[in-house]
């Protein structure tokens, strides 16, 4: 849990480096001349902006679950497997498209195998966006209930989301009031 506390403790712009900067980075330097290198390396920086940021958001909506006033009651659990699910989702479907020889073979002797996969994969695409803007709303509301110490509504946290589905801006203000939060408690947050 230590690892938490030092997501919670980074700077924004160390949370902006690991979440965003890194996988932009990998981008320009791996060689993209080569369509299916490019094909190749996409899942892995999915995998790693969707790793750092969810990490980011982890950490927020269970590192500060130690601040939240006694009075609020939030529903940790639902979080944690609407956590998981997209993100189980997006890592199976990585190493999918990162191997696809195994792909080409099985949809040339049944073309309607297409179809069929996409009656599977469209709901659960959806049902995983849900998911992830569940998550945000969470992280979110976290947030806000810890800063603000009273039961919120979502117009008191409408900003927040935003925020937080909004990443390459959002980390700049919101991590700086964590900052401010966790500095103004010695308390432990896990």
């Amino acid at each position: 849990m230590m690892f938490m506390e030092k997501v919670l403790a980074a700077k924004h712009w160390q949370i902006f480096l690991m979440v965003f900067v890194l996988p932009f980075l990998c981008n320009i330097f791996f060689p993209s001349g080569n369509p299916f290198l490019v094909f190749k390396l996409a899942p892995l920086l999915i995998i790693l902006f969707a790793g750092g940021y969810g990490l980011w958001i982890w950490a927020i909506s269970i590192g500060l679950q130690k601040r939240v006033p006694s009075e609020v009651t939030l529903k940790v659990k639902k979080f944690k497997v609407f956590f998981i699910i997209p993100m189980v989702y997006m890592f199976f479907f990585s190493f999918i498209f990162a191997f696809p020889q195994h792909l080409d073979s099985t949809f040339e002797n049944s073309p309607f195998l297409i179809l069929q996969s996409m009656a599977i994969i469209l709901p659960l695409h959806l049902f995983s966006m849900f998911c992830m803007f569940y998550t945000l709303y969470f992280a979110s509301k976290t947030f806000k209930t810890v800063e603000l110490q009273r039961q919120v509504t979502f117009s008191d946290f409408a900003g927040e989301f935003f925020l937080f589905w909004f990443f390459p801006v959002g980390v700049w203000v919101i991590q700086p009031k964590i900052n401010k939060m966790i500095g103004d408690n010695n308390q432990p947050l896990v």
